[in-house]
């Protein structure tokens, strides 16, 4: 496998490490096309330290993942990889990858460098049994089976999960992070040097991803690994990597330790960037987005890359390209003007001197506009083939009662398969409830729709005023249709009175108020013309122009790079005051709820296995959380400081329990820290003892409440699980 070596010493623009594993050198990818060459890496030099966590952040399109590509000389045909890569295995001698033959760069991959990719659930057949995945890899490098598999369950195990369960399930049996932790044993399987996991966490609810981030801490140290971690959340990587590595327009322009660039950044593209992340940390009036848009990689601008959007930007920043200059010996920057980005970009990352905490909740009417009353919705699934299947009800929602004002906007919290979803779509109708209500104004839903009783409100108007913007905007968007078409159908239908001039410029005057300009450049393209976050955009104004009382915004933010939410908040809030719209905003991440729902003095709510736990004033929630679980969700949510791996997570399980099946009394309480036997036998309504706009469903919140005097349960658990790894112990050495 050895051919021949770089020569040329590491450039002195970056620090050179004491012991690289790979060394990068002037490394571009190009690709050819009819426009141009299109250059997604260019001319990037890195060393990576032996043992080391190195995180490459930057935003879609940045050249991240073609960074991650290269490294094992993976580069998709027609693209091109120059430069040098070298290897330098913990034995033997230095390796160039890109002169490896086919069968070389097929044992390298696996055996040196292995790859954990982006979608879980892509990575694997779903014809095969996980332990078919383990198999083929063991058979494809010559090993023994036998062996391999033990040497499986003991890495599933490391990484909790239970190897007979998992080895006997098809991919789609498992949850995302039970599948996500299955691949990153599936990539440790042949016992790696260097593991790049490529935003490996990047579909994954916040706790999935903070407790994997723990596990990658515990599995990176237990087998020796070097790890590169490529992701676009900068708060994500901040606790757990040694060095980050910042990319931007398909170059590197920091570099430096974990605790220099999240406390002492110096290019105005990471400050600007810490400045934009919606995070927990920061006071809400402090975060602003990046003026703006990343640059087309077929013509990326001269001198520095960054200088169109850069606030210190000079005629030197479009003429000449920075160097990389030292801030000191270990965080490097390239910039001419780092030394004054503090003082025009400053950092204010403590939420800490805000004002005190406002409980107060202004409705802009006494009557709702949508009320949910006791909520049911209840899904029967089965398993198995034909008639033969067993068969089980999931509990999506159960027992929820909400109130949605005008111009309100309520965020929904929680993790994957919490109900959340199915919550919201029954609020705008588009889910019907197995009981309780759903009232418009005050006409039920439902009756209006099958026309039972006396109906006030005809259901179309009530489908009009009621509108949904889908976490997917390229599969909402009719690919066929241009953007202008796309528009005026629901202005057809919603002002069918408009003439198609008055259409147009009502279309035009939108496109351009959200940034799209010019409109009508932009009215003529179709949907794959435009970026992720254009195309969000011509979701919320397509749903806008029903002029609708509430909207379902489903994830609506979650696809965008963290640099570009607060720009979406901020312009779903804008359109709010334009339309008077309310919004139900639903999010697994607590600092985009925080953030919309501050701007906007919502609520946020907190729901769990079908239960509203807690709702209340975002600051409230918080700084303030009364629920057990909204607690874990804050944990969870990874903040902008460098030491988080210290804290323990408030939770005794990683895996949510199975909606099918759900635990008895407090659904919570197989999870909880807190649990008691009243726990397992009640489930606690949601109020508050003092009546105020905060309310928890937790026994905890009464001071004279039978839960005081009750057991703890999680003492039995823990007894439990050491008797269960005694009894295992005791069978190994009998065994032996």
């Amino acid at each position: 496998m050895e051919g021949n070596v770089a020569s040329e010493p590491p450039k002195e623009r970056f620090a050179t490490v004491t012991d690289p594993v790979v060394e990068v050198r002037n490394c571009s990818v190009t690709f050819d096309m009819s426009r141009g060459v299109s250059r997604v890496l260019d001319d990037v030099s890195l060393d990576i330290e032996r043992g080391e966590i190195l995180g490459v952040v930057g935003e879609s399109g940045s050249g991240k993942s073609m960074f991650a590509s290269a490294l094992l000389d993976a580069v998709v045909e027609p693209g091109q990889l120059t430069g040098d890569i070298t290897y330098h295995p913990d034995k033997g001698e230095p390796v160039d990858t890109l002169s490896l033959s086919d069968e070389e760069l097929r044992r390298i991959r696996w055996e040196e460098i292995a790859m954990v990719f982006q979608g879980a659930q892509s990575s694997f057949n779903p014809t095969m049994t996980i332990r078919g995945h383990f198999e083929e890899t063991l058979e494809a490098h010559d090993r023994d089976i036998e062996d391999g598999i033990e040497y499986t369950k003991q890495l599933l195990e490391d990484l909790y999960l239970d190897p007979e369960r998992v080895l006997s399930s098809y991919p789609h049996e498992l949850s995302g992070g039970m599948k996500q932790r299955t691949l990153i044993a599936l990539s440790l399987l042949l016992d790696p040097e260097v593991l790049v996991m490529d935003e490996p966490t990047a579909a994954l609810d916040l706790l999935m991803q903070r407790s994997i981030l723990g596990l990658l801490e515990e599995i990176k140290e237990k087998y020796d690994l070097t790890v590169v971690f490529i992701t676009h959340d900068l708060p994500l990587v901040a606790g757990l990597c040694d060095r980050i590595a910042v990319l931007y327009a398909f170059e590197f322009v920091e570099l430096g330790t974990a605790d220099s660039i999240i406390e002492e950044p110096a290019h105005p593209y990471t400050r600007s960037l810490l400045r934009a992340v919606p995070n927990l940390d920061s006071p809400i009036s402090k975060m602003h987005p990046i003026e703006g848009g990343a640059p087309d990689p077929v013509n990326v601008p001269s001198g520095c890359s960054y200088h169109p959007r850069c606030p210190l930007a000079t005629e030197e920043c479009s003429e000449l390209e920075p160097e990389f200059e030292p801030v000191h010996d270990e965080h490097h920057v390239s910039c001419f003007h780092y030394e004054e980005a503090p003082s025009t970009i400053p950092l204010e990352l403590n939420a800490d001197d805000e004002a005190e905490l406002d409980t107060s909740f202004d409705r802009s009417t006494d009557e709702p506009v949508v009320s949910l009353d006791d909520v049911d919705v209840h899904f029967d699934v089965s398993s198995g083939i034909g008639p033969f299947g067993d068969r089980s009800t999931v509990q999506a929602v159960d027992d929820v009662s909400l109130d949605i004002y005008e111009n309100d906007v309520v965020a929904l919290v929680g993790e994957s398969g919490c109900g959340k979803t199915t919550l919201g779509k029954t609020a705008i109708g588009a889910q019907r409830p197995t009981d309780g209500a759903v009232v418009y104004r005050g006409q039920d839903v439902w009756d209006a729709r099958e026309y039972r009783g006396d109906v006030t409100i005809e259901y179309e108007e009530i489908r009009q005023a009621l509108q949904i913007i889908h976490q997917d905007p390229g599969n909402a968007l009719n690919a066929h249709r241009k953007v202008q078409k796309i528009l005026e159908v629901p202005l057809k239908q919603a002002q069918s009175g408009m003439s198609r001039m008055e259409r147009l410029s009502r279309i035009f005057g939108l496109l351009e108020h959200v940034g799209m300009n010019p409109p009508k450049d932009y009215a003529e393209r179709y949907p794959h013309q435009l970026s992720g976050g254009e195309k969000q955009r011509v979701a919320l104004i397509r749903a806008l122009l029903m002029n609708p009382d509430v909207i379902l915004a489903d994830e609506a933010v979650s696809a965008l790079d963290v640099s570009l939410r607060v720009e979406m908040m901020d312009l779903m809030l804008e359109l709010q005051e334009i339309f008077g719209t309310s919004y139900v905003f639903i999010s697994h991440n607590l600092s985009n709820a925080r953030y919309l729902t501050g701007k906007a003095n919502g609520r946020i709510g907190v729901m769990y296995l079908g239960n509203l736990v807690e709702i209340g004033p975002p600051e409230e929630i918080i700084r303030n959380p009364k629920h057990p679980y909204t607690k874990v969700l804050k944990w969870s949510t990874t903040d902008l400081e460098v030491d988080q791996s210290a804290e323990e997570p408030p939770i005794r399980g990683i895996d949510i329990p199975d909606p099918a099946n759900p635990p008895s009394g407090c659904r919570f309480h197989t999870r909880c820290p807190e649990a008691r036997e009243t726990c397992r036998k009640q489930n606690p309504d949601l109020i508050s003892e003092d009546n105020d706009n905060h309310r928890a469903a937790c026994f905890r919140e009464f001071d004279d409440h039978e839960y005081w005097d009750s057991d703890s349960i999680v003492e039995e658990s823990n007894r439990a699980a050491g008797d269960e790894a005694d009894r295992t112990n005791a069978e190994e050495v009998t065994s032996d």
